[in-house]
């Protein structure tokens, strides 16, 4: 039997309140907030980062391309199943979808923003705010929480704080404030989440290598292709600083960097740790770093087929699928009849396992 599938990465769309209503009062007057613009339309609007962040494409799901634009929307014409999860169920359904785990929409641009105190009081708004949404539909609605990084101590009560609160997971920044993650400063950091069986999240966007619009060659859309750049990082500094070594029960999310290329990713870390960890100093591993990624990173994608086609060439327990829900490179409201055209060539157990086991095992849950 095929199962009604789950969706490993959609989202919300914060409303005008979210950090306002629910941040530490020291902070409530620099509060991340929405403004309407004349001729750009409703925006939320963040102290220390250089432009505000439109509502275009925050609720774009199934428009149809040539009317998807950045400006010129109100926050009233958005999906409101992003914000009011009252009306969520009736949007999954229409999907065909059994459940959703929830990532934020502002809260990934708030992710490179420079001030680590402000950004960890918005989170944890964001947090209080997300937990409430989620608690309406609790069999249908599973929260990540995020944290900031800004300390390893920080991340430690983070983590256990995500816990007490219903999480089932967390979504981490793509940089943190002290070193990188390979550093070992980050050890009690990973022990607790082991501990916590809680699963890291590394989302698209939220690290400074891979912005929309950044200094890539050609026009514009041609950043749209290295978006996927800052997860694969992510990805390598964990192999490769030899944290799955330490931490060999630790488990991480590489969420909307499509999977396709995975296989060739492997393979290119294979060849770079065989030939060359000598003269580039690579700290010694006790495995190949392909067996790291095949075993600790679990990948999520929407219609990236190619990933379907190349399930036996990584891992299909680790190959997540997900609708993006409501954002402009979601499937919503097509994700059936785009599966059962990109799984054709899949068993049942194997599109079970993308499509629904492998992230309900993953975050213990049975939908």
């Amino acid at each position: 039997m095929i199962k009604k599938p789950i969706s490993a990465d959609s989202h919300i769309t914060e409303p005008p309140h979210c950090y306002v209503d629910y941040i530490d009062p020291k902070f409530r007057d620099r509060a991340p907030r929405m403004e309407r613009v004349d001729k750009i339309g409703d925006v939320f609007v963040i102290e220390g980062l250089a432009s505000p962040i439109p509502m275009g494409l925050v609720a774009a799901a199934g428009k149809d391309p040539s009317q998807i634009t950045t400006h010129g929307v109100a926050f009233e014409d958005l999906w409101r199943s992003g914000w009011d999860a009252k009306f969520r169920v009736a949007d999954q359904e229409r999907d065909g979808v059994a459940a959703e785990f929830i990532y934020p929409t502002v809260g990934m641009m708030l992710c490179n923003h420079p001030d680590f105190d402000f950004k960890k009081a918005c989170f944890e708004a964001y947090n209080r705010w997300l937990q409430e949404y989620c608690g309406e539909a609790p069999d249908r609605l599973y929260g990540l929480a995020q944290v900031s990084m800004r300390t390893p101590e920080d991340g430690v009560a983070e983590i256990l704080r995500a816990k007490e609160m219903g999480f089932r997971g967390v979504m981490m920044p793509g940089n943190p404030a002290v070193e990188d993650y390979d550093s070992g400063v980050y050890d009690k950091v990973w022990a607790a989440a082991v501990e916590c069986d809680m699963p890291l999240s590394f989302h698209i966007l939220t690290g400074k290598s891979d912005s929309i619009g950044g200094q890539t060659r050609g026009p514009r859309i041609n950043s749209f292709l290295s978006i996927i750049r800052g997860c694969q990082d992510v990805m390598g500094t964990f192999i490769f600083g030899g944290v799955f070594d330490r931490f060999p029960g630790l488990r991480v999310v590489c969420v909307e960097a499509d999977a396709g290329w995975v296989p060739h990713y492997m393979y290119r870390m294979d060849h770079a740790y065989k030939r060359h960890r000598y003269w580039m100093k690579a700290p010694p591993l006790a495995r190949l770093p392909s067996e790291y990624f095949r075993e600790n990173i679990y990948v999520t994608f929407q219609d990236d087929w190619v990933a379907f086609r190349m399930k036996d060439m990584c891992n299909v327990r680790r190959l997540m699928w997900a609708n993006d829900f409501p954002h402009s490179d979601s499937t919503w409201p097509l994700s059936q009849s785009m599966l059962e055209e990109h799984t054709k060539d899949l068993s049942e157990q194997e599109r079970n396992w993308i499509c629904h086991d492998n992230v309900a095992e993953l975050y213990g849950i049975a939908v």
